[in-house]
């Protein structure tokens, strides 16, 4: 037995749906390799010069989507979060190859099977939660003799290379933590830092009593002032800007008026039918016909209080519903509770999913009928449930399922339960095979409606989105260059927008969503060129590349964003300077700025903020100055203002902390920046990324 069927056998049937994804992987894989690809020796990326190679990468992102895709993740965030989850291995082992970090078979078999394992999961007996160690290490042991490569390489990459990689950042994070050291000096400074405290009078002039609109800010300015912070304005890829236009496809009011008309007409012969299960089958609906009842609470539909007010038989709508028209019929109604509990001996005859068959219908029948006659006999149910039942979900636990609502089994079944009083078993058929079936209890009863919908989706007709390609290829071929694609814009009535800051592996553009093809083709051409129709969501769109702004220092019109306003400020603590704060006293200061002198008395020299202003680090500096106590400071230009201030005291408060709580303070912050340590070796790492090339 191999330590696959082991482990299915134990119920682990997350783990084997996982390994059957990996063999559908190494399918396609296949499958890729055979439609002649010549991708095998394409590198995607580097770092510090070992290689990330496409097919590899590929596969992982095969695996991924296989596995994450049904909750709603895009191929494009998972290439990114996969790329960095690549890049992270690599720089980290590197770091490991460096210190001589291993993790030897014997710490490998202590985590695997110890109080951590990560196979708890799938060994752990559901009765007493105790983990089954013996049953592991047999399952592993079994994993040596298979001769399948496919299974052992998903063995390996689910729990073994994840185990070591966490065993070795879990070494490499405490020899971090570890080195950690706080001198003396330090904890002195803290200390002293932490108790003191001034006392200040201050006149202000802020920023805001110049209007922003009468100092002007040149692109000269903002070149000086980004050159004399260069670090601040570095960039560490190219970005690029472009502005567009876009051309509405989404469904016109005609599109939805005629969507109107089509299923108005319809009403009539909905309510006609006396079978409106084939009458939907026939006309088709957006919304399968659900063939049970739902209480009021557990309907999600819109207008639900007129949907259960309809008399049997009767139609309502059309009505909106979404992006979607609705008819609604009311079939029938029933008292059913909201919720019940049951227990049951599931005999399958196949899996609904694969189609697999178990075993012949006629024998399950028969199985089932066996075990029904037992039970009324007075057989032992959990004896029973224990030997025959194929629901893994509820076999350990005698075949009961607590308290569940309307809706979360399969039909048959749930109407079975919910149709039936406490105390009622029979054998019920569904897609499973055949259940015994018992109703345990059942609670709060109220009605249950059978309605039965006819949907269909306003969706755009071929005139609206021919009409919008058209007009966009008409724009598009018309403009020539940066000035005409103003003015046509201008001429068709579309507002100019912008995506600016849009990097080669972005997947979406600011305002427009999901836009991966207009990315790409945006590092495909140039400065100044014209896109071609594309369509992005229900919009076709004509873009131009308004700038290409390469990696490091931002250019003027990069910057002035992030430091226009603090430039703009600089030049009105100037003029305020030069004009309002005039004075040998503070208080002849504040008279020549129209304000007065206000005090404060509870600086802190640990908290750079000044009450009811805001953070202002300058002043409190100043503020602890001891050559100004008793004296009237030079104007100070600080964050939100101009000051002038008069140091009246400063000194040490009582301490409110001990030495030890500050060490330990100051030792746990540098231990907590070992975790950011991944992004320090990252930024130092040589990265070369080639997946703008291929995603």
């Amino acid at each position: 037995m191999s330590v696959i069927q082991s482990i299915r056998d134990k119920g682990a049937w997350i783990v084997f749906g996982i390994i059957a994804l990996a063999l559908i992987a190494f399918i396609l894989q296949d499958g890729v390799r055979r439609g002649g690809r010549s991708t095998d020796n394409t590198t995607l990326g580097k770092v510090n010069g070992e290689k990330i190679e496409r097919l590899a990468f590929e596969e992982k992102l095969t695996l991924q989507e296989r596995m994450y895709g049904a909750q709603g993740a895009q191929r494009e965030q998972l290439v990114g979060g996969l790329w960095n989850q690549e890049v992270e291995r690599i720089v980290l082992q590197q770091e490991y190859t460096k210190l001589g970090l291993q993790v030897t078979s014997k710490e490998l078999s202590e985590i695997l099977f110890g109080e951590n394992s990560p196979l708890r999961q799938e060994f752990t007996d559901p009765k007493t939660g105790v983990f089954r160690v013996n049953d592991a290490k047999q399952a592993f042991a079994q994993l040596k003799k298979s001769k399948n490569a496919e299974q052992v390489n998903m063995i390996n990459s689910v729990y073994i290379t994840p185990t070591i990689e966490q065993a070795l950042r879990g070494k490499y994070q405490a020899i971090l933590q570890q080195s950690a050291y706080v001198p003396k000096w330090m904890i002195e400074k803290q200390q002293a830092d932490n108790n003191a405290i001034a006392s200040i009078s201050y006149a202000f002039a802020p920023y805001s009593n110049i209007a922003d609109s009468t100092v002007k800010v040149s692109d000269d300015e903002i070149s000086a002032y980004v050159s004399a912070h260069s670090n601040q304005f570095k960039k560490e890829e190219e970005t690029r800007t472009i502005a567009y236009v876009g051309f509405d496809a989404a469904p016109s009011a005609v599109d939805s008026q005629t969507v109107y008309n089509e299923i108005k007409g319809l009403k009539n012969d909905f309510a006609a039918t006396t079978d409106a299960k084939a009458f939907l089958s026939k006309v088709g609906t957006d919304l399968p016909f659900y063939d049970s009842y739902f209480s009021k609470a557990k309907m999600q539909q819109v207008n639900k209080d007129s949907l259960t007010s309809l008399p049997i038989g009767a139609v309502y709508g059309p009505y909106l519903d979404g992006s979607s028209y609705v008819l609604a019929k009311m079939i029938a109604v029933k008292s059913w509770p909201d919720s019940v509990t049951v227990r049951h001996i599931l005999i399958a005859t196949q899996n609904p999913q694969s189609g697999q068959i178990i075993r012949a219908d006629s024998t399950g029948k028969k199985l089932a009928d066996s075990i029904a006659a037992a039970v009324k006999t007075g057989a032992d149910f959990n004896v029973l449930c224990a030997k025959y039942s194929d629901d893994p979900g509820s076999k350990d636990k005698g075949g009961v399922y607590p308290y569940f609502p309307q809706g979360q089994m399969v039909i048959p079944f749930n109407d079975y339960v919910f149709d039936h009083p406490a105390g009622s078993k029979s054998v019920v058929k569904t897609d499973f095979g055949y259940h015994y079936i018992e109703v345990l209890g059942q609670k709060n009863f109220a009605p249950a409606y059978k309605i039965a919908y006819k949907s269909k989706a306003i969706v755009s007709s071929n005139e609206t989105v021919s009409n919008a390609n058209a007009g966009a290829a008409q724009f598009a071929a018309s403009s020539k260059n940066r000035k005409s694609f103003d003015e046509n814009a201008i001429k068709a009535g579309k507002q100019l927008l912008m995506g600016n800051d849009i990097k080669a592996n972005d997947y979406q553009i600011v305002g427009l969503g999901s836009s991966r093809q207009l990315v790409r083709w945006t590092y495909e051409h140039s400065t100044g060129d014209i896109s071609e129709p594309l369509e992005v969501g229900d919009k076709y769109v004509v873009a131009i590349i308004a700038a290409v702004n390469k990696a490091g220092t931002m250019s003027v019109a990069e910057a002035r964003p992030l430091c226009e306003n603090i430039v703009r400020n600089a030049k009105k603590g100037k003029l305020l300077i030069d004009t309002k704060m005039k004075g040998t006293t503070l208080e002849a200061i504040a008279i020549s700025a129209g304000t007065v002198v206000q005090r404060n008395d509870s600086i802190a020299f640990a908290s750079p903020f000044i009450s009811n202003v805001g953070s202002e680090p300058k002043i409190i500096g100043a503020a602890f100055n001891k050559a100004l106590q008793g004296k009237v400071s030079e104007p100070i230009a600080g964050t939100s203002g101009v000051y002038a201030i008069r140091v009246e005291s400063n000194s040490a408060k009582i301490a409110t902390a001990d030495v030890n709580a500050i060490k330990t303070q100051l030792l746990q912050s540098a231990r907590m920046a070992a975790y950011r340590g991944l992004d320090a070796l990252k930024k130092a790492a040589s990265i070369t990324d080639n997946r703008a090339k291929f995603f």
